[in-house]
């Protein structure tokens, strides 16, 4: 894995990748680098105009790439379901949209916002496409994560938020849900006798405009320019932070379960394992998490029982 990049990617020829928010940041440069290596990539973006000048831009990066644009927008489940119903072949599905220490809302269906966007679209769209997924030889679900879901556990009678909110605890818990989520499907997976690999990934400390979304949703200025600040100084491009999502999705020694960043400090630099806090490998958390995800979404997972 030392000094892993793009250059390593196998060929994927013949796989079609669902890689959703992939109009920019890590999202884009996933689509693209899987492009670059032969694969028929669909951009699930919520914004068609964004979507649209992402397809361009890409072949314009990548001459004859085969990517297709389809609207998806997480935050609310009759997307989800519209988006899923074509039956397309899925050999690959990166779930990487979401959002950052957002002011508090809600979503369509009436979820907190993060984790209604960074965990139950997901949830709902990988239960939804399991099937495509369960038919193709190799599959794969790489869940994107962040080493900030140290900043809160999954509190089960409150999943979301309704007792208070704090932003970037609600962040971290969502980002706990990812790595959660992760583990219970892995070990459904596995438990099943599927091929499917379920892993999940983080960027580390990457610039993308994640960062300053929140703030300037909420017109705090001084934030935002505080966080494109630390953008400048402190992150790993794009570029770098999109390599963990890409190793758990295309190299051939990825496990079950895995979670993949940067080897510096978690921080920034070539992938590899990296640590993740005890309470995201816990079985009961992670079955009670994914029995409330299938009430709340109305999305189960048929084969993959418990």
């Amino acid at each position: 894995m030392s000094g892993w990049s793009t250059r390593d990617i196998p060929d994927q020829g013949g796989r079609t990748a669902v890689v959703t928010g992939a109009n920019g940041g890590l999202g884009y440069v996933t689509a693209r680098e899987l492009a670059r290596k032969g694969a028929r990539v669909v951009l699930a973006c919520r914004s068609e105009t964004r979507g649209r000048e992402a397809v361009a831009r890409l072949v314009g990066e990548v001459p004859g790439a085969d990517v297709e644009l389809r609207r998806l927008d997480l935050g609310d489940l009759a997307s989800v379901r519209e988006f899923a119903r074509s039956g397309d072949r899925v050999d690959l599905l990166v779930n990487n949209a979401g959002v950052m220490a957002m002011p508090y809302g809600t979503t369509a269906d009436g979820f907190e916002t993060q984790f209604g966007v960074n965990h139950l679209g997901h949830f709902a769209l990988t239960g939804l496409l399991m099937p495509a997924l369960l038919a193709a030889p190799r599959a794969r679900v790489v869940t994107v994560s962040s080493m900030a879901h140290l900043l809160g556990t999954i509190d089960p009678g409150d999943l979301n938020s309704e007792r208070g909110y704090r932003r970037w605890t609600a962040y971290g818990r969502s980002k706990t849900a990812n790595l959660l989520f992760t583990h219970e499907l892995a070990r459904r997976l596995v438990a099943s006798g599927a091929e499917v690999i379920a892993a999940a990934a983080h960027p580390g400390y990457a610039a993308t405009g994640l960062q300053t979304a929140g703030p300037r949703a909420e017109g705090r200025r001084t934030a935002e320019r505080l966080m494109a600040a630390g953008n400048r100084v402190f992150a790993q491009t794009a570029e770098s932070g999109a390599l963990p999502t890409l190793y758990a999705a295309t190299a051939p020694d990825v496990r079950p379960d895995s979670f993949t960043g940067p080897s510096l400090a978690m921080w920034r630099g070539a992938p590899t394992p990296s640590w993740r806090a005890p309470w995201t490998l816990d079985d009961r958390a992670g079955r009670r998490l994914w029995t409330e995800s299938e009430r709340l979404t109305g999305v189960s997972y048929g084969g993959l029982e418990d």
